[in-house]
């Protein structure tokens, strides 16, 4: 196999007919690193804007399950990505993400900027630390299968053109970006999640690292300390390098899913049906067999 036979494969498909065949392409085999830190710091830009965060904060869950919650979102978002919307699996995901949104009221407007963080933020991320550009196919696979994702979700309006869904993204950020208390307290309960996830010896540096790939927007809107100029450059430099690297790796064969990962709340397995904070769960069925994982 040739480093790039995956980006030839997905040079070949529709965008619009073939997008989730070039999301697993992409994400599975040639970005499973990239795209899942991506994705973290998708959410954690959404934490951003008062009225999702003062939601967020609310509910409790992150302040007292920060892992459950991460590995709730990480698993469902895998379970699309990975099988599909319309596959049996991405059904009932997609059935439990209904479930618990449509527990609170939430603006559309919320909905479509989230929705939107999932296409664009990986594409940033990849425009700045992937070991190889994403083609055009890949760019708008991400948002026609997003964008299918959202209508399966009831949300309304979302634009039917790529360059209209950016600007809402950048339009919303500057509109609702600023900074609260709940921001903090949501924002810091991530950090520390995410820094928990290292030796403690090395605490300091991870939370200075996460600073460092914070814009200034987002460091203002969570009321975080400003980064060094010293780890401003440090820590791109060192994913850049990373990148560098794995351009001489050799391809990966079989691809990665996280559905077939062991995850910290769910070692032995998930169903997708109990996912999420402790609530009322579907009675269970045929379909609600456990999920095992094989990492």
């Amino acid at each position: 196999m040739s480093r790039y036979d995956i980006l030839h494969a997905i040079e070949k498909l529709d965008p619009e007919k073939d997008h989730h065949r070039i999301m697993f392409l992409s994400t599975c085999y040639d970005f499973p690193f990239d795209t899942t830190r991506a994705l973290e710091f998708a959410l954690f830009r959404t934490f951003c804007a008062p009225r999702i965060s003062a939601l967020l904060d609310r509910t409790g869950e992150f302040s007292k399950r920060a892992q459950k919650r991460y590995d709730d979102t990480d698993i469902i978002v895998s379970e699309l990505l990975e099988w599909g919307y319309d596959s049996e699996r991405g059904k009932r995901a997609l059935r439990r993400l209904n479930q618990l949104h449509g527990r609170f009221a939430i603006a559309n407007e919320d909905f479509l900027y989230v929705l939107s963080t999932f296409i664009f933020e990986p594409i940033r991320w990849n425009e700045r630390f992937g070991w190889r550009s994403l083609c055009e196919q890949e760019r708008l696979g991400y948002f026609y299968f997003w964008r299918e994702v959202g209508r399966r979700m009831n949300i309304r309006e979302i634009p039917t053109d790529y360059d209209v869904f950016e600007r809402f993204n950048r339009d919303y950020e500057r509109q609702h970006y600023r900074f609260t208390e709940a921001n903090r307290r949501v924002g810091a309960a991530t950090r520390d999640l995410f820094v928990s996830w290292f030796p403690s010896i090395v605490s300091p540096i991870v939370r200075s690292a996460i600073y460092a790939l914070l814009d200034d927007r987002l460091i203002e809107a969570f009321g975080f300390p400003r980064p060094s100029p010293l780890m401003r450059w440090l820590v791109p430099g060192a994913l850049r390098l990373r990148a560098t690297a794995v351009r001489f790796l050799p391809p990966r064969k079989e691809p990665r899913r996280r559905t077939e990962m062991a995850h910290p709340t769910y070692p032995e397995g998930y169903v997708i049906e109990q996912l999420g904070p402790p609530g009322k769960t579907p009675h269970s069925s045929p379909l609600t067999s456990h999920v095992r994982s094989k990492g």
